[in-house]
């Protein structure tokens, strides 16, 4: 809960910044530069910790190394990132090509800060978590995107709003009215990130000049592999905007709007992408440590069910409720609402995929990992270019949905083969389609009497229906949750318990 609400608070809180970035900015196309440059700093990421927060908890449970984990990881990730931000510095213009933003280097030159210095607190981080100190995680990360936000309105919300007083006075050092306004928002970044660093201060000082070099080497050898899981994981979910950019046929500017439009669209799948993140967090020190226990492999299962139980809820939160969410947006990106419910299922077949992805870790097959990913890649890359000069970011979103169907497929069927979790397939496969089947529903009754009001009313009712059935089939389930279990005693819910 303390990992889950945390984090969804604080990506929610970013997430603020959408509508008043999209009802901010004049241009839709400098909405697509900002998606541009935060399509290449996830891949980049990938590069600069190279799978080493997941090796962290992977050789954590070796006693042997116990004394020198952390500071081998750490000191690994400070070193190559001094290497790797000399040689992105070195090449920033070809960067700035490969992203299209020649015309504004300034975004990129500070994005290239703001990854490093991202870099650096990933290990700091993964010890607050394998130490299971929450609250200090949480601290850390609210508080970072407070200021953020905070520096995010300051140069974008009020300093455009009060040009003539800033003129005159010594916020003019700091503020140049004819600086793209994307570059302001690269700058609030890079303030969080520093500010992030200063917060972790303190882990910071525990670091040793403790080098363990077989130790190295081993976790390097796991860690490879997670390389290209990871790599291909990021173009498979933020690589398609630049593909866009690239494939799109049309001016610069049109291009840009497109990008802008798919990107500010995709933030409508916030709910199941908050709720994924954050169960990443939890979940991976998580099994692994589960992994030491007795049939851990029954735990791996029922979480599963839960995942996708809440996972399906919160598709129809979204997707029944559309009308509600595209206000979340200004209406120039409505022409791309579309896409949002297939993103929606792209979205949870990456969640179910996360889930399924244990089994190579706990067996150190992290090949297999790389395997399935790039065969998602291909699929995302071939797709696209194919489709997306026919069908524009339409092409995106279900190039998005056939890679991630794919890649959960393939590590469904290969991991039972090497490490079989008794997953309820048959009856989450049930829910799934259930869910698909209420949508569409929905988008026939509301096509044919039209309404917000009735719109709401329909949206409610199936909801309610689908949140009734699955209380009714799983009832035994929620009985045997700790805290919230009593709730569904007999006689202590609204809702009976269906007599077979």
């Amino acid at each position: 809960m303390w990992y889950g609400v945390s984090s969804m608070a604080a990506r929610f809180i970013n997430y603020l910044l959408t509508p008043f970035l999209t009802y901010t900015l004049a241009k839709t196309s400098d909405y697509g530069k900002m998606s541009l440059i935060y399509a290449a700093l996830p891949v980049l990421n990938v590069i600069f910790t190279y799978g080493f927060e997941t090796t962290y908890f992977r050789f954590a449970s070796r006693k042997e190394y116990k004394d020198s984990l952390y500071s081998t990881s750490a000191i690994s990730l400070i070193l190559s990132t001094l290497l790797f931000t000399t040689l992105l510095w070195i090449s920033r213009n070809s960067f700035a090509g490969v992203v299209g933003l020649t015309d504004v280097p300034t975004i990129v030159y500070v994005s290239i800060f703001v990854i490093a210095f991202d870099a650096l607190g990933i290990i700091p981080f993964a010890k607050l978590r394998l130490e299971e100190r929450p609250r200090k995680y949480a601290l850390v990360k609210v508080g970072g995107i407070l200021i953020n936000i905070f520096f995010t309105w300051f140069f974008v919300g009020y300093c455009p709003s009060h040009a003539e007083q800033i003129s005159n006075s010594f916020l003019i050092f700091i503020y140049k009215p004819d600086v793209n306004p994307i570059v302001y928002v690269l700058i609030a970044n890079l303030i969080q990130s520093v500010f992030t660093l200063i917060l972790l201060s303190s882990e910071i000082s525990e670091i040793k000049l403790k080098f363990n070099f077989p130790l190295w080497k081993e976790m390097i050898i796991y860690s490879l592999p997670l390389v290209i899981v990871g790599m291909g994981g990021m173009v498979n979910e933020v690589f398609d905007r630049l593909m866009l950019r690239w494939w799109q046929p049309g001016t610069v500017t049109f291009k840009e709007q497109q990008v802008g439009i798919y990107s500010a669209c995709y933030k409508l799948a916030i709910l199941i992408t908050l709720f994924i993140q954050a169960f990443r967090l939890g979940a991976e020190p998580f099994f692994f440590k589960q992994a030491e226990g007795q049939n851990p492999q029954k735990v791996y299962s029922r979480v599963m069910k839960f995942f996708v139980i809440i996972i399906t809820v919160m598709f129809l939160v979204v997707s029944l409720y559309l009308d509600i969410w595209k206000r979340f947006i200004a209406p120039a990106y409505w022409s791309g609402l579309k896409v949002v419910p297939v993103l929606l299922l792209a979205n949870m077949f990456l969640g179910i995929y996360y889930n399924l992805s244990i089994w190579y870790k706990l067996t150190n097959k992290t090949s297999a990992g790389a395997y399935i990913t790039l065969v998602g890649t291909l699929i995302t890359i071939i797709l696209n270019y194919i489709f997306i000069p026919l069908y524009g970011f339409v092409a995106c979103a279900w190039a998005t949905f056939l890679c991630y169907f794919t890649m959960m497929i393939l590590c469904f069927l290969w991991g039972q083969k090497a490490y079989r979790i008794p997953y309820a397939w048959k009856k989450l496969s049930a829910y799934m389609v259930i869910v698909v089947l209420l949508f569409f529903i929905h988008r026939s009754f509301t096509y044919f009497f039209a309404g917000v009001i009735i719109n709401f009313i329909s949206a409610t009712f199936l909801l309610l229906f689908y949140v009734w059935f699955v209380l009714n089939v799983e009832w035994k389930e929620f009985q045997r949750l700790p805290v919230v279990g009593k709730y569904f005693k007999e006689g202590n819910i609204l809702v009976k318990r269906r007599i077979n």
